[in-house]
Order: C-alpha cells, then sequence, then structure tokens
C-alpha cells in the first residue's frame, strides 16, 4: 500500500523560500528555510570515503595513501584539496601537473606526480561509477502526494514517489520504486516499468508502455499523435493515429523529446538507447538497441535503425529508411537512402564519409577555382577578338629528278 503524504507549502505570511526535505524512513515532509542548507557548486561526498574504498570498488591499483579521504568529485583544473579527478585521454595530460586534486583515477601510472593516482582500465567510467556509488544521494521513497489526481483502477507499487500536481488516468500502472515528478500526466491505460525517473512535465499519452529504469527529463512527450494525413479536394484529412509507443528498458530520452504514436502498430524505441533533447521520432519508427541520437535529430515515419547505431546532432532521416548495424551518420547529414552494416555517411544527401570529404576538399577550393574559369574566359575573348592573320602560301616542293644511268654496253 502506498501512504498519503502532505507536501510543506509556503506560507502566506512570510517571503522565505521554503524546501521540502524528507526525514529518513518517513513519508512525512518536514519544511525549512533554503538559508539553512549548505551551498555546494560541486557534488560532496555522502560519507567519508577513503581512496582505500575507492580502489576496491574500481578495482583499481592504488598508489598512495590509503587513509586518505575523498571529500568531492570535480574535473582536473576545477579540482581542489580533498577532491577526486580523473584523467580522461592523453589531450588532458597537459592539465595534470596543475591539477590540485587529492587523487586521480589514470589508465596508468604517471611518473614523479604529486597526488595520489588509483589506476584502472577505463577512468571515465571508473569515475561515472565512483560518483554514482559516494557522491550521487539515494532518494527516498515518498509515497503518494495528497495533491495527486487519480483516475480509476490505478496501481502503484511499493516504494514509489508520486510529487504534487501528478495526473494518473484510469488504469495506469506504476512500478515499484518509480518516481514522478510534479506536472507528469500518464494517460489512460499507459504503464510505467520499475525504478523509472519522469521528470516535470513529461506527458506520456494514453496506452503507451514504458519498461523499467527509464529516465524521462522535463518537457517530452511520449504518445502524441503522429503526423498523418491525406490530400482529397484540396483539403488534409487528419488519419487518426490508433497505435501506440514502446520504450524498453534502461532508455534515457532528454529534455523536449517527442516520440508519436504510430498509426497503427507500435513505434519502438528498444533497450540502451539514449536520446539527447529536441529529438523528433515520427509514427512507426523503429530505434534499435543501445543507439545514441544526438540532438535535435529528426526521425521521419517507418525509419528503422539496427543496434549500436550513432546520429549525430541536426542529422535529418526521411522516411521508410533502413539503417544497419553499428552505422554512423554524421552531424548536418541528410538521409534520404538505406545504409549498409557499419557504413559511416555524411553530407546532404548523404554519401560514403570518404566521398564526401574529397567534396568538402573541393569545396573549400571554389572561390580560387572560380577565379581561374573567369581569367581562362577572359584570355578566351581576347584570343577571339583579335582577328586572324591569313597564312603565308605553301609553296610545293620540286620534284626530285632521276639519277641518270650510263648506257649498257653491247658485248
Amino acid at each position: 500500500m502506498i501512504s498519503s503524504c502532505r507536501f510543506a507549502s509556503r506560507s502566506s505570511r512570510t517571503r522565505k523560500r521554503t524546501t521540502t526535505t524528507w526525514r529518513r524512513g518517513s513519508n512525512w515532509p518536514i519544511s525549512g528555510t533554503s538559508r539553512n542548507l549548505p551551498r555546494r557548486n560541486k557534488p560532496m561526498a555522502l560519507f567519508a570515503v577513503t581512496l582505500e574504498q575507492i580502489a576496491s570498488f574500481t578495482k583499481g591499483a592504488l598508489v598512495g595513501s590509503p587513509d586518505l579521504v575523498a571529500t568531492g568529485v570535480s574535473g582536473l583544473q576545477e579540482a581542489g584539496p580533498g577532491d577526486l579527478s580523473f584523467l580522461a585521454d592523453a589531450s588532458a595530460a597537459k592539465d595534470v601537473k596543475t591539477t590540485k586534486a587529492a587523487a586521480l583515477l589514470v589508465p596508468q601510472r604517471i611518473e614523479h606526480l604529486a597526488c595520489a593516482q588509483i589506476v584502472v582500465p577505463h577512468p571515465t567510467l571508473a569515475m561515472a561509477q565512483v560518483v554514482e556509488k559516494f557522491f550521487v544521494p539515494h532518494r527516498l521513497p515518498l509515497g503518494l502526494s495528497i495533491l495527486v489526481h487519480r483516475g480509476v483502477d490505478i496501481v502503484i507499487g511499493e516504494d514509489a514517489s508520486i510529487w504534487p500536481f501528478v495526473t494518473l488516468n484510469d488504469r495506469a500502472r506504476i512500478g515499484r520504486g518509480s518516481i514522478l515528478y510534479p506536472g507528469v500526466f500518464v494517460g489512460e491505460g499507459s504503464v510505467i516499468g520499475e525504478a523509472c525517473v519522469i521528470h516535470p512535465n513529461v506527458t506520456i499519452r494514453e496506452g503507451v508502455t514504458i519498461g523499467n529504469r527509464v529516465i524521462i527529463h522535463a518537457g517530452t512527450v511520449v504518445g502524441s499523435d503522429g503526423f498523418g494525413y491525406v490530400q482529397e479536394g484540396g483539403r488534409h484529412h487528419k488519419i487518426p493515429q490508433v497505435g501506440t509507443v514502446v520504450i524498453e528498458d534502461d532508455v534515457e530520452l532528454g529534455a523536449n523529446v517527442t516520440v508519436d504514436r504510430a498509426t497503427f502498430g507500435r513505434t519502438v524505441i528498444r533497450r540502451g538507447t539514449k536520446v539527447d533533447n529536441l529529438v523528433q521520432i515520427a509514427h512507426n519508427v523503429e530505434i534499435g538497441e543501445h543507439n545514441i541520437l544526438v540532438s535535435q535529430v529528426g526521425i521521419a515515419g517507418s525509419s528503422k535503425t539496427g543496434h549500436h547505431v550513432i546520429v549525430g546532432g541536426q542529422a535529418g532521416i526521411s522516411d521508410h529508411v533502413t539503417i544497419g548495424d553499428l552505422a554512423m551518420v554524421a552531424a548536418r547529414s541528410g538521409l534520404n537512402r538505406d545504409v549498409q552494416a557499419k557504413e559511416v555517411v555524411a553530407g546532404a544527401p548523404a554519401q560514403p564519409r570518404l566521398e564526401w570529404l574529397k567534396s568538402m576538399a573541393i569545396v573549400a577550393k571554389l572561390p580560387e577555382l572560380r577565379q581561374q574559369l573567369r581569367d581562362m574566359e577572359a584570355r578566351l575573348k581576347a584570343l577571339e577578338a583579335t582577328p586572324a592573320a591569313k597564312p603565308a602560301p605553301v609553296s610545293k616542293p620540286k620534284a626530285a629528278s632521276k639519277p641518270k644511268t650510263a648506257p649498257k654496253r653491247k658485248r
């Protein structure tokens, strides 16, 4: 059962900003002023964490004092005493000597380095795991706010947190441990899986299915009508969009993404795919597993992508296009044809990347080539304007005289 809870409100008699916090192990909030809260500009450790603990967690080799405590995390240049940082690649090596960090995650040991080191195969991944483990506060389940609009036959799993002004329509299903922030709309018959995080003002229309551990950022709309019309008599007649949307496990949608429902059938985003802000996914599109779609990508209806496809920012993909596994579409490409597996394309219209690079090399020389063409045209006009001189008469060569032969003597 989900217990009800009240959220602290701002008093009309005071202008102090109030915040809502939660007692550990309780669903009931307590209110306090923001003046009493510490102001932090970087993540701080949830508890005292030593380098020995971090090395053990990352399975890295520690070079330095195991008892040294990391109190925060930061980038190389911004790190201060007590901070843990990391060396992403060789390009950042110049900042290592000047960093003030207490310890670094590095791919290999660096000699004559003043701070401690933890040697790991993949410092960036290790840093992400350390931050998630030791520096990100775990959300406590808050229960169900009394300011939630609820339809009939609602099912909410244990340890879910439903914030004020969420709308749950009839037969909505919310999985265990999911969090719905203020302003979320869940349409009739929609299903949200376990451990999902739905940020403020997300709209999940009717009949949508969302898997487990899905993150949807603010302002995104899932299940809006596809852009389908038929022309007759000079008018656009709307085609009813009666399909649905399925988002599989471990998908993340950025802010202000739109995923249209299918005309018939399903629009699908398969597991592990990550979508950046401001991406448009049209009706009946099928996005494969573990894709990366960068900001402002637009995918028209009924197109399909394989697994581990990367589409760069502002790329446009036409309708009914198929992109093979492990393919890459460069930023600002215009794709109107199928792409084979592992192919890399660029340009508008898109073409194989090497051909596009050759074309771009020529484009860079166009001003010079244009001037050369103008010079050649001017020279040609000058030659045409000059009257041609009459050719001198050609004298015929004299015929060669035959050599005289001596008369034959009679015997």
